[in-house]
């Protein structure tokens, strides 16, 4: 039987939450966590709603993959975000010991490969995931704001 839990299945549900972020009027940015195929935390950007520069996709899932588990460490968890993350969340990546973390788009000018951030040395980085569909709905929400 074919595994349907593939990086592209996980990273739609991520790309729908950043579907909900564009209606919403916030950066489209979505992210999910996952361990063991099951999705524990799902999110998007929510800065503008709550007015908190610091609350991206990811520092969102974060803290929600946390309380599911009872635990500051999200190992042996995979984090799905429609965008490369930004410093201020590879920071916070870091720190949560992540195992790994599959984005969608590159973020050619505020992502942490671009800023030299440094990831946990045991977090695997996988990339390129749904690029196309991700970059799409990004460059529309900016289409539409200038």
């Amino acid at each position: 039987m074919e595994n349907i839990f593939t990086d592209e299945y996980f990273m739609k549900k991520a790309l729908a939450e950043a579907e909900i972020a564009f209606e919403k009027g916030e950066i489209p940015v979505g992210a999910v966590i996952v361990v063991e195929n099951r999705i524990i935390a799902r999110t998007h950007n929510l800065t503008e709603l709550l007015h908190d520069v610091t609350a991206h996709a990811e520092m969102q899932a974060i803290t929600s993959a946390a309380n599911y588990l009872g635990a500051k460490y999200l190992k042996d968890c995979t984090l799905y975000v429609t965008l490369e993350p930004c410093q201020m969340c590879a920071g916070a990546l870091y720190w949560s010991q992540i195992s790994k973390i599959v984005y969608g788009a590159a973020d050619e000018n505020r992502g942490f490969v671009k800023m030299g951030t440094q990831l946990h040395p045991k977090t695997a980085i996988v990339s390129g995931i749904l690029e196309k569909e991700c970059a799409l709905l990004m460059r529309a929400f900016f289409r539409l704001k200038r």
